[in-house]
This record gives C-alpha cells, sequence and structure tokens, in this order.
C-alpha cells in the first residue's frame, strides 16, 4: 500500500470541494493500492478547524507549517491573487503542485511564475477540469478518430443559473477570464490548434453592480482559430433554466455536442417533443462532479510518477492568454489579436 499524503490550501467552496472529493476518493484508491490523507490549512482557522475534523483530515495551522510537516503534493483552492507565492512554495519544498486556474491575475503576473517552475524543474497542475469530463473526452476522440472530418464551426456555452456575489465578481478579472477561459481552454485542447483572434461583445441587464465593478453578466467572443476555422463562445450569469454547459462541433462528415443529455438546461419548442426530461445542475460542482473527481486522482497519479502532466501551466497561461484578448475586445470593440508569445 502506498501512502499519499495530500496538503490543502484553502477550504472555501472550491476547497471545500476538492476536500470533500479527496476523502469520498480514499476507498477507490484504496482498491488501487493507494492510502490517501489530507492535511489542510486555511487562514480562517476556526473554519479550517472544523472542515478538517468533520472529514477525518489533519489540520495544520500554516502553509509553512503544512509543507514542513511531510506532504507527498499540494493543492491550492485559495483566491487567485494568492496562487503565484503557493505555487513557488510547493516548488521549493519540491513537491507536485495542484492548483486552481489561472496561475495569476493575469499573463503578465503569470510568466515569471512559469519561469520560476521551469527553473526549478517544478511539476505543477492546473485545475482546468473539463478535460475530465467524459463527454469532451468523448468528442477529442471523434475528432481525433477523423469521424467528425474537418470541423467547420464550434460553439461553446457557459452559462450560470444565478451570478456568484459580486463581491467575488469585483476581483474575478472579467467574465471572459473568470469563465470562459475554461472554454478557451478546451478549444485549445481538444482541436490541437491555437486561437488568434478575439472580437468580444457584451451586456449587462441584470444586477447594476455588476456593471459597477466593471464587468458584464453575458457576452460573446467570435475567435478565429489558426487555421482559419471560426467559432464563438458565449458566457453568462443569468441562465434561469439552469447550469450550462455545452460544446457543439460540425465537421464535414459528423457533428457532435458535448453536454446534450437528460439535465441539459433547454426545452424543445418542437411539438410532442420531451428530451430533455431530467432536473437541470444548478452549479459547476454538480455539472462536473465526475471531472473534478476524475482530475484528483490524476493528480495523486502524477504525484506517483504514473503519468505524464494533464494540463500544464503553459497549457493554462495559453488559454488566460486568449481571455485577455477577449477582456480587451469587449473593453475596446474591436478585434484583438491574441499575444501567442510574450517574453517574461
Amino acid at each position: 500500500m502506498n501512502d499519499v499524503i495530500l496538503g490543502l490550501v484553502g477550504v472555501g467552496r472550491i476547497g471545500l470541494m476538492h476536500a470533500n472529493n479527496i476523502m469520498a476518493l480514499k476507498e477507490t484508491l484504496r482498491r488501487r493500492g493507494v492510502n490517501i490523507r489530507l492535511k489542510l490549512t486555511d487562514v480562517a482557522t476556526d473554519h479550517a478547524r472544523t472542515v478538517a475534523a468533520g472529514l477525518g483530515a489533519e489540520f495544520v495551522p500554516s502553509v509553512a507549517e503544512l509543507l514542513a510537516s511531510g506532504v507527498d503534493g499540494l493543492v491550492v483552492a485559495t483566491g487567485t491573487a494568492t496562487h503565484p507565492e503557493l505555487i513557488r512554495a510547493g516548488v521549493d519544498a519540491g513537491v507536485p503542485v495542484f492548483c486552481e486556474k489561472p496561475v495569476a491575475m493575469n499573463v503578465s503576473d503569470a510568466l515569471p511564475v512559469l519561469d520560476y517552475i521551469s527553473e526549478n524543474n517544478g511539476v505543477v497542475q492546473i485545475g482546468h477540469q473539463r478535460r475530465f469530463d467524459a463527454g469532451y473526452l468523448e468528442a477529442k476522440r471523434a475528432y481525433q478518430a477523423g469521424e467528425l472530418g474537418w470541423i467547420h464551426s464550434l460553439r461553446a456555452v457557459t452559462c450560470d443559473m444565478t451570478p456568484p456575489p459580486v463581491e467575488f465578481l469585483a476581483t474575478s478579472g472579467g467574465l471572459f477570464r473568470d469563465c470562459s477561459v475554461h472554454d478557451f481552454d478546451i478549444l485549445r485542447w481538444l482541436t490541437g490548434r491555437e486561437i488568434v483572434e478575439v472580437y468580444a461583445k457584451g451586456s449587462n441587464n441584470g444586477d447594476p453592480a455588476i456593471g459597477d465593478v466593471g464587468d458584464v453578466d453575458t457576452a460573446l467572443a467570435l475567435v478565429t482559430f489558426d487555421d482559419g476555422t471560426v467559432g464563438t463562445v458565449s458566457a453568462s450569469r443569468y441562465n434561469g433554466a439552469g447550469h450550462d454547459v455545452r460544446l457543439e462541433i460540425q465537421g464535414s462528415s459528423g457533428s457532435v455536442m458535448v453536454g446534450l443529455d437528460e439535465k441539459t438546461a433547454l426545452s424543445s419548442a418542437e411539438p410532442s417533443v420531451t428530451f430533455p426530461g431530467g432536473k437541470p445542475h444548478e452549479t459547476f460542482a454538480g455539472r462536473f462532479d465526475q471531472a473534478y473527481r476524475s482530475e484528483i486522482v490524476a493528480f495523486v497519479e502524477l504525484v506517483m510518477g504514473e503519468r505524464a502532466n494533464p494540463c500544464t501551466p503553459d497549457d493554462a497561461v495559453a488559454a488566460s492568454r486568449v481571455a485577455d484578448a477577449a477582456q480587451e475586445s469587449l473593453a475596446t470593440g474591436v478585434p484583438v489579436k491574441v499575444a501567442l508569445k510574450v517574453s517574461s
């Protein structure tokens, strides 16, 4: 039995989800010969103690003490502004790091982190969980197998059922950086091509406070790939039908849609059509529950040296470059070229 000790920093909304998933995977990993243990910390110490006690994990007062206590991997689930320093801390400790996206608040801040990881031979996996979703995996398989022919159109959708708190949106970097970056990442990953230009528009018809903090509640980006293929990426904070994440891929030989199942957050206007009939997802955590679990399993395999890194920091920053271009286009009203090569 291999003991793997994970240290988790941050037990807010996403950190608590990761903590629950790690503990829920104990039996699954045990059957694979892995005894998983969890240590956690958070600046909100009372909350972290309570979480640790409830999960049967170990509370540690600080990040420094957590790393010094002996962990095999570090999971970072704190606010974006803290990601660079925590990634560096994990690299300095010589352990693989799993960090929620993005690497930093923007590409300029992320580039020195990429250099630091490279110069110190760090191993860092970034949390783009859609790479582990069964639908996206099948779509990629079908495309790579030639079943779709050549792609002529892509349409990606990510819509929240309700918006997060305005306080979060004020520091999120904007709808494209916070939300659509997942679509930009998955489009690059699935097609194997780079997005070279973005033209974005947005609107604010919901809570005026979202506009007051400099964001929009709905946006659409027209993206152009390096081979001339075009696609659209749309996002909204106000999709009352449910949490809606889909990707439509139309090719010369066939078409597939990721996210089209009984829980799809839409209804047909055609007579006598009752599909989909299930209750739609209400949150991203519910929509990608299995993907998040598979992502943690992949990190454990990375810690154990059993697999290659499924989402490198360079991958994540490439998606962030597209998000930055989209935010710039949204602000300026003109198409923006994506800076594929930016020196630090």
